[in-house]
């Protein structure tokens, strides 16, 4: 017996019965962020090594241990991209779409990183983000929130989420709190475990963002960033802050958010679940002020937040309760088994799908009785059936029957796409 080949662990596939659900929720975000006036951008999903390697920290776990990388067949190093917002900032510098303009992008794809596979986490992950070059007032800031935020209203999510903000100002302040923390824990290192000890002479401030109960109690003793704060970054953050307020969004200022990649600066931000047993961080993101001068480009400041799909569908499939999300066809086509039946049939689908392109049509090829048909039509949730025998040929007329209430009539084939547009248009 042959063996089976699986997929790899980690990398999932996306079935039918979920695809519908999905499809949804990437149409609703795609065209929330379209209405803002943002443009898609379409990335490579590999880049080259150095990319990653030149903007986050080597001793960041992405780097260490969970980038997919490899060489070419010339023995260079490529990577799959463990996220896109480099790649973003990659591609304005190689294309010079970024200097002197304001540009505000969107992107969807799949992302990789080498992590141990749970619920949620996967090793290809898929995202939905937002990137903005060029800006650097507060008001931008919370424009990328609000637009977050109304993607959770418009899902019915809002009780479900909450914003966590934070700043940690700006690069000079993070390398001199760095130092701060690392003298902190370094005295109190017999209270942390192995894996957060490795940290304090690598990446102490990734300590704060521990899950650890017992370390957290540590960290509420630690120094907070606040205290080395400038002016500046001060302002920009009360000044954020104020803007939520006053139109209404609801957020905790957290200061153990300090986000995981080093090229973060001022502000920070993170949409995690509340009052569900679903622990998980949504969405997030922040600002990146200096990452185009740090790949070669110019002075340019910026900011972007990212949404993890995967765990987006699974709090929706939670909070609603949805196991398998329903595909509905407009008109299911039914015909008997006859040639000539079966050609006129998928004329007159062609003919519907000139006339009326938005309507999703089924035509069946399948050598069941109209009985059996119509049972069908219940199973793929069609609307209505459009039957076509000897009769209707011969007398060029066509049978409908809607499915819901089961009422039948007939009408002259030639007032089809007059009753369809009547039919649907109101419901579509």
């Amino acid at each position: 017996m042959i063996k089976k080949i699986k997929s790899i662990r980690g990398m999932n596939d996306l079935l039918p019965s979920d695809i519908n659900l999905w499809q949804k929720i990437e149409n609703i975000i795609k065209n929330l962020i379209i209405s803002y006036g943002y443009n898609e951008i379409r990335l490579p999903i590999i880049e080259k090594t150095i990319l990653f390697k030149k903007t986050l920290n080597n001793q960041t776990d992405i780097i260490k241990k969970e980038m997919f990388s490899f060489n070419d067949r010339n023995m260079k190093k490529i990577t799959l991209r463990p996220e896109a917002t480099i790649s973003c900032v990659r591609s304005g510098i190689e294309h010079n779409f970024l200097y002197n303009k304001e540009q505000r992008l969107w992107y969807i794809g799949p992302m990789f990183r080498y992590e141990r596979p749970q619920k949620g986490r996967y090793r290809q992950f898929n995202q939905i983000g937002i990137e903005i070059f060029g800006l650097q007032g507060p008001q931008i800031d919370a424009e990328i929130i609000l637009i977050i935020c109304r993607l959770w209203k418009i899902l019915g999510l809002s009780n479900y989420i909450t914003l966590e903000i934070n700043t940690i100002g700006s690069i000079k302040t993070r390398i001199k709190y760095n130092y701060i923390l690392k003298k902190f824990f370094i005295k109190n290192i017999n209270l942390l475990d192995l894996k957060n000890i490795k940290r304090i002479y690598k990446n102490p401030i990734r300590i704060l963002e521990t899950k650890n109960i017992k370390i957290k109690k540590i960290i509420n003793k630690a120094p907070c960033i606040t205290k080395y704060l400038s002016i500046k970054s001060k302002i920009h953050f009360y000044k954020l802050c104020k803007i939520l307020k006053n139109i209404g969004i609801k957020y905790n200022i957290n200061k153990s958010i300090v986000r995981g990649l080093d090229y973060y600066n001022y502000t920070v931000f993170e949409w995690v679940t509340k009052n569900i047993n679903f622990n998980s961080t949504i969405c997030g993101g922040g600002r990146y002020d200096k990452l185009v001068e740090q790949l070669g480009g110019n002075k340019i400041p910026a900011i972007g937040c990212a949404i993890g799909l995967e765990r987006l569908i699974l709090l929706i499939k939670k909070v609603k309760n949805i196991s398998k999300y329903k595909f509905k066809i407009d008109i299911n086509i039914i015909s008997f088994n006859n040639f000539n039946i079966k050609f006129n049939s998928i004329k007159l689908a062609e003919y519907i799908h000139i006339k009326l392109p938005k309507l999703k049509i089924l035509n069946n090829y399948n050598n069941l009785n109209i009985k059996k048909q119509l049972i069908n039509s219940n199973n793929i949730f069609s609307i209505i059936a459009i039957i076509i025998g000897d009769n209707e040929i011969y007398n060029k007329i066509l049978t409908i029957k809607n499915i819901n209430n089961k009422i039948q009539l007939i009408l002259p084939i030639n007032e089809i796409i007059f009753f369809l547009k009547i039919f649907f248009y109101k419901k579509l």
